[in-house]
């Protein structure tokens, strides 16, 4: 992917690039032009912004050890310190960036969070199941 985004910057000139995926059914164009209206505020001071969840839930890695919390100490999920999960909504970044380094998120970037039902990515046959019945409920709403 990132070569077709060396190429589209190489042939078209912009400010900036937004990259998103067919892949998310529920991301709204507020959202996005919010991402916009973001990014002309800090693009000075970052290089990049991309679409975050923020999730506050006991993480645990492969080994069974505590990523982001202590389990002797049993915090509300509420009140661990949060951690972002890049959802692939959408990324923001300029032509140098891509052409410097060959990437879309930079060494400076910008979070940008998004609800997550929103950011609900279809990446298998469970995530297009679950997205039919958020789609199902907001077409057919209860009277």
């Amino acid at each position: 992917m990132t070569e077709v985004l060396y190429h589209d910057v190489t042939q078209v000139a912009a400010e900036c690039y937004l990259q998103t995926h067919c892949t998310n059914p529920f991301l709204r164009a507020e959202t996005i032009e919010a991402a916009l209206a973001c990014w002309r505020e800090v693009s000075h001071a970052h290089d990049s912004l991309f679409s975050v969840t923020r999730m506050q839930v006991r993480l645990w890695d492969s080994t069974v050890r505590p990523v982001n919390h202590n389990p002797w100490v049993l915090l509300r999920t509420q009140d661990l310190p949060p951690l972002y999960l890049e959802n692939s909504n959408f990324y923001v970044f300029t032509a140098d960036l891509i052409k410097s380094t060959r990437r879309r998120i930079g060494d400076r970037p910008k979070m940008f969070e998004v609800h997550p039902l929103e950011a609900l990515d279809i990446d298998d046959e469970q995530s297009f199941a679950l997205a039919e019945q958020l789609m199902h409920v907001k077409t057919h709403p209860r009277s």
